[in-house]
């Protein structure tokens, strides 16, 4: 077997690690924006953090320095919509909220209020990961949004989303 077909059947497991579909929203003075993200991962029970994987490319790396809050929304496993919304991207000065149903709670960055849930959290700090960097968020405040089952995610390979 050459090394080519060994990589492409460690690239095709790598892909079958599940992982949910997430709206991670920020606001930056009146400025707010969100994007789609995918690996998203509990990392510490006290205090309650979040690991958020993002490529070092994102603009919005600019709004996420130590200290700064964003909100996590967990999406629902029938919310495909925001998928398509999101997925694409928005530059920093485009709204990116636009007709979606949002709440601001105690001046947060947006939450998406048919979201399944939605976590707020501070940037507790960031770790360099390949081509991407890794945003240890610190939850300081969520709730449960509906009943429902969040999205599960399984990519075909492990060599892009």
């Amino acid at each position: 077997m050459s090394d080519g077909d060994e990589r492409k059947r460690m690239i095709a497991a790598l892909g079958r690690i599940p992982s949910g579909l997430f709206v991670l929203t920020v606001r930056h003075g009146d400025a707010e924006t969100g994007m789609l993200a995918s690996w998203v991962q509990q990392c510490s029970f006290e205090p309650p953090q979040i690991s958020v994987a993002l490529k070092r490319d994102r603009d919005v790396w600019a709004w996420l320095s130590d200290g700064a809050t964003f909100t996590l929304n967990i999406l629902d496993d029938s919310q495909t919509d925001m998928i398509g919304h999101f997925g694409r991207g928005f530059a920093l000065t485009e709204p990116a909220f636009t007709d979606l149903p949002v709440e601001r709670p105690d001046g947060a960055a947006p939450v998406l209020t048919e979201a399944l849930a939605y976590l707020v959290c501070r940037v507790a700090g960031r770790l360099s990961a390949g081509d991407h960097d890794l945003l240890i968020g610190q939850v300081v405040g969520g709730a449960m949004l509906s009943d429902g089952q969040p999205m599960i995610h399984v990519r075909k390979n492990g060599s892009h989303y």
